[in-house]
């Protein structure tokens, strides 16, 4: 799940100024007892990470450091792999996806087991949270309100409307909802990736049917309606943190597991919101998310 490259650039002048450059510094890793926290290039992540800070430093931590951009999903595996990182938020259904490309698990629970049975020696995962930021396909209200509340409701339109979406979609997903619910759509449009194109493109009528992610603020925002996806063509994607084996002691996990009990979607989403929307400091939006919820020791 990539986003803009906007998104870094003005997570990363937000980060420099509230607390000085988080790139500079070694990463030693584990070895030292150092907790390094990586994050993509997607803000979620990186006000994950900064939330995943605090709540070590509240457990008792004292050497945590917060080390935005590390790249993508190989670059964060070998980085776990050498202990120059230690944890990182990541997503269930697409971990897996990338350990087992062949899977087919597509529910909470499913994904998550298989994950833990999937990862190599040297990984673990710990508790995933209720939040998910998953594919959604999402319509104007017109279209919602004229039936179309569901993948299966959609399917029997999709030849008379246009899909827009990230280039991968047509690979990844066209063939898969044709099998599961007819739809083909009368043209695939490549818009970008849950970013400014594609709602633009769906609130002008451009595409009648956008690929976004449920944790977006741009779907109540613009009064987008999310579909159903009612034979879970998209597999879940639960927030959970991806640990080197060994680097975290138990107090430590347990402060990630509280994390994660207490992250649901609706809390994710607003985060997003006072982030992207609102403009508020990741710092800030980190702290008051822990204080609120009792988790900053």
């Amino acid at each position: 799940m990539k986003r803009r490259l906007g998104v870094l650039l003005a997570v990363v002048a937000l980060l420099t100024s509230a607390c000085g450059n988080p790139f500079e510094g070694g990463a030693e890793g584990g070895a030292t007892g150092e907790i390094i926290i990586g994050a993509s290039d997607v803000g979620e992540s990186l006000l994950l990470a900064q939330i995943y800070a605090g709540a070590l430093r509240g457990a008792g931590a004292e050497d945590v450091t917060v080390r935005p951009p590390v790249g993508g999903r190989e670059v964060v595996v070998k980085a776990l792999q050498d202990r120059s990182l230690s944890v990182v938020p990541d997503y269930t259904g697409n971990l897996l996806r990338y350990f087992d490309k062949n899977t087919e698990a597509t529910t909470s629970a499913d994904v998550y087991g298989e994950l833990r049975q999937k990862l190599p020696a040297g990984f673990e995962v710990l508790d995933q949270a209720p939040a998910e930021d998953k594919d959604l396909l999402v319509v104007r209200k017109e279209l919602a309100d004229s039936g179309v509340r569901t993948f299966s409701d959609l399917g029997p339109r999709c030849g008379e409307l246009v899909f827009g979406g990230p280039g991968q979609w047509s690979d990844r997903w066209k063939e898969k909802i044709k099998a599961l619910y007819g739809c083909e759509f009368k043209e695939i449009r490549t818009t970008d990736t849950g970013g400014p194109v594609t709602v633009a493109a769906l609130r002008s009528g451009e595409i009648q049917v956008a690929d976004l992610f449920s944790t977006s603020s741009t779907i109540q925002s613009n009064g987008f309606v999310p579909l159903e996806d009612d034979k879970a063509m998209f597999p879940a994607q639960n927030i959970v943190p991806l640990v080197a084996k060994g680097t975290l002691n138990e107090r430590e996990v347990k402060a990630l597991n509280d994390v994660s009990a207490a992250l649901t979607t609706e809390k994710l989403t607003r985060l997003n919101v006072e982030f992207s929307e609102e403009k508020q400091n990741p710092l800030d939006i980190a702290e008051k998310f822990l204080r609120d919820n009792g988790l900053n020791g």
